[in-house]
């Protein structure tokens, strides 16, 4: 009796210890999905065709009303050339704001002088299918597609650690959350 409670109690332990070793090992790739959005002349563009020739891109979640979105925005325009010429990463900023105030998009930015992607999100599907809460959401993409991470929120500094995480996806280095 004492020997088959040995065993039960070991083949637990094992069991245990692999099914940890699996999930430590796994991670989920996840990938940019396909979902129709809008350029900024109305034009439809499927989201699945973001590329940046296997470079990384940023993709940024924000809207119109949203105060730290556009601070964010603003402080990635300020480096964004000199991000572009280190790394080669592409920015796209997704504006979430609906149909109605779709329209204060183009001025925006055209404002602020971002020379960045802008497309539009009026239905919120691409916004949803990215798992989007509350804006700023930031995302990084690798050069093969693979979302390898994500940030809510902004704050002084933030841009530090985003250019950082670029320039280990150029260097192949891992990406921790």
């Amino acid at each position: 009796m004492k020997k088959i409670f040995f065993i039960i109690t070991l083949l637990a332990f094992s069991a245990m210890f692999s099914f940890g070793q699996e999930t430590e090992t796994k991670k989920e790739i996840r990938k940019v999905p396909s979902v129709e959005v809008k350029t900024l002349d109305g034009a439809t563009f499927n989201t699945a065709n973001l590329s940046n020739d296997g470079k990384p891109m940023i993709i940024s979640f924000w809207a119109t009303w949203c105060k730290p979105c556009i601070k964010e925005l603003n402080t990635m325009s300020e480096l964004y050339e000199e991000w572009q010429k280190e790394t080669g990463v592409k920015i796209i900023a997704i504006s979430i704001d609906d149909a109605r105030r779709m329209s204060s998009v183009a001025p925006l930015v055209n404002s602020n002088g971002w020379d960045f992607t802008v497309l539009l999100d009026p239905n919120s599907d691409f916004k949803r299918a990215m798992g989007v809460n509350i804006p700023p959401q930031t995302f990084v993409v690798d050069g093969k597609g693979n979302i390898v991470w994500t940030h809510t929120g902004f704050t002084e500094g933030g841009e530090l650690e985003l250019i950082e995480i670029i320039r280990k996806i150029n260097k192949n280095e891992p990406i921790t959350q």
